[in-house]
């Protein structure tokens, strides 16, 4: 009885030690910086991409409820037109990071090392550095595009709060005579008047709708979110360094081995073939 007690006790220590060792295998062969970088990546484009998306349809809305903008017939390049274009451009980033993302995460995971283990020397190839070079130079492009992106949110954002301060402060500008003029921001022509003062209804309409309200913070979580695709872009650079780094590195030891056994080998031959001739000479 207390045999089988003993025997049942150590064959659960090492059903124990040996579910230990699998978990510390696989929390050691996930790529950490990467898997981070990409979770952050995909938190700022899906931020971007939807609060972005709901921005414009709001601004949308804005322009044709308050500023009675109505959209060009035809084919003719008006404020609607663009804030169309840009929801497929916001269509084709989600897109187009989903996938850079995915391959990103993948290059992490054939660079651990215990992975690589699994799958042999993959990264010390030509091919595996090439790939991680190639790789650095789409992650430093698309980081230039990214500060672009956050530097071109920013001006809505900029335009939405010198509008919200005004509906903020209405009792200050009451007396004032300010009004919004959309030639100023270049969503209508010259010839088309479109603006709205401080004193007339459609301005009071338009502060204490949602819509203005809604739009702005929907556009600051738009920046918030671009801001942070910046930051995962730098994360990933400095992820893919280390690897190009290890690659060099483990390029070169490769390099040193192949030598070092083929001066082996050649060694061994002399004095394989030495002891021969010492063997035929002496018979």
């Amino acid at each position: 009885m207390f045999f089988r007690e003993g025997t049942c006790l150590a064959n659960q220590r090492a059903e124990w030690g040996g579910c230990k060792e699998c978990c510390e295998r696989c929390v050691g062969s996930l790529p950490w910086a990467s898997l981070i970088a990409t979770i952050l990546l995909y938190m700022g484009v899906a931020l971007f991409c939807g609060c972005g998306h709901e921005a414009l349809s709001g601004t949308v809305t804005i322009l044709q409820n308050y500023f009675e903008v109505i959209r060009a017939p035809g084919e003719t390049l008006d404020v609607f037109t663009i804030i169309d274009i840009l929801k497929y451009i916001i269509y084709g980033l989600a897109a187009g990071f989903f996938v850079f993302g995915v391959l990103l995460l993948v290059e992490g995971f054939f660079t651990t090392g215990a992975i690589r283990d699994l799958y042999g020397e993959f990264k010390i190839t030509a091919c595996g550095r090439c790939l991680t070079a190639f790789l650095m130079f789409l992650a430093y492009l698309f980081f230039l595009v990214w500060l672009g992106v956050t530097a071109f949110t920013s001006l809505p954002v900029f335009m939405y709060f010198n509008v919200w301060s005004m509906c903020q402060n209405t009792s200050v500008v009451e007396g004032a005579n300010l009004c919004l003029d959309l030639r100023q921001f270049g969503a209508v022509t010259i010839s088309e008047e479109r603006k709205v003062c401080t004193g007339s209804a459609k301005f009071f309409n338009m502060c204490d709708s949602n819509e203005l309200d809604l739009t702005f913070h929907l556009f600051v979580c738009a920046l918030a979110g671009a801001g942070a695709a910046v930051i995962a872009m730098v994360h990933f650079l400095m992820a893919l360094a280390a690897n190009w780094g290890y690659l060099k590195d483990a390029s070169r030891m490769q390099k040193y081995e192949d030598i070092k056994s083929k001066e082996e080998q050649e060694l061994h031959d002399i004095h394989s073939t030495r002891s021969k001739e010492r063997l035929n000479a002496y018979t």
